[in-house]
């Protein structure tokens, strides 16, 4: 029977350059979607699956999370309460973030690299199957949910399971890591490559791997290989784990989300479409801002 997955790990340690100056002083991954920072979505994603610790990976820029999952200031409490039954809803909310699981922060040792972040919590995640998400892109499925998926498919095949979206631009083939391999049922193949940024002709499918895993702790020993095999000035790869446990006979699946919507949050043009079709669905304004956008002259 297949182990129980209990935890997440989140890189956050980055300097979001694409995004200053205003990732200067204010990390990217607390960029608001209208009311909440992008890292509360794949936060909430993962409580909902069941995750119960959380393990994100910082840098020391990176104080501004740590202090949003933490309890709430007195000094904000009592201006919430001051504001009488109005503002109760509100002093709820926030009182819940640092509740929703165990949050455990690690700051960032090591080479340059999406793989670096995992070695850093090789001790923490032990001999258990855990999450790996990023901090700034998601996939928002209904009516289950992209990780509820995934584990579903981990608890199906006991292997390691990446998140896949099928791309319909051709630019997206230079844009993400493409999986190949043989199809064992709708949504979900074996696969047998992993190919980042290939290009429309050289791609093994058009199943990208993007945004979250389910991965065994079998990667952190082929993290060691990739680690020692690294030459001076290089980045280490998740994926170059990835692909030695596949040339090693390892299983990995990729998983379509069904019912998924995939937002990449980590540049500003998609940012900016994230946040308008968001705001398209909040409830508290997405009468007026429909109203705005359809009376502007463009």
């Amino acid at each position: 029977m297949s182990k129980k997955i209990r935890k997440a790990v989140i890189p956050a340690a980055g300097f979001g350059t694409r995004f200053l100056p205003q990732t200067k002083a204010m990390p990217k991954e607390m960029l608001p979607i209208v009311d909440k920072p992008i890292i509360q979505y794949i936060v909430e994603e993962l409580v909902n699956a069941g995750i119960e610790d959380i393990v994100i990976v910082t840098g020391y820029h990176k104080r501004t999370i740590e202090d949003h999952f933490d309890k709430p200031s007195m000094e904000l409490i009592e201006n919430l309460r001051m504001g009488g039954p109005k503002k109760l809803p509100l002093l709820q909310e926030i009182e819940k973030i640092s509740e929703m699981a165990n949050f455990i922060y690690v700051r960032q040792k090591g080479p340059y690299g999406n793989g670096t972040p995992l070695l850093n919590v090789r001790e923490l995640i032990g001999d258990e199957p855990f999450i790996y998400a990023w901090s700034d892109d998601f996939v928002k499925a209904e009516p289950v949910s992209r990780f509820q998926q995934l584990i579903n498919a981990y608890q199906e095949y006991e292997c390691s399971v990446l998140t896949a979206v099928k791309v319909t631009h051709n630019s997206d083939y230079d844009r993400y890591g493409f999986a190949g391999g043989k199809k064992i049922k709708e949504g979900i193949i074996d696969v047998d490559t992993i190919i980042e940024k290939p290009g429309k002709d050289n791609a093994p499918s058009d199943f990208a791997t993007v945004s979250g895993f389910v991965l065994t702790p079998d990667i952190f020993g082929y993290l060691d290989i990739a680690l020692a095999n690294l030459r001076e000035g290089d980045e280490l790869w998740y994926n170059d784990a990835l692909k030695l446990m596949l040339e090693d006979g390892k299983k990995v699946k990729a998983c379509v989300i069904k019912g998924g919507r995939y937002y990449d949050t980590g540049n500003k043009l998609e940012y900016l479409k994230t946040v308008v079709e968001f705001a398209l669905e909040h409830p508290d304004i997405n009468g007026s801002f429909r109203k705005f956008l359809k009376g502007l002259e463009l």
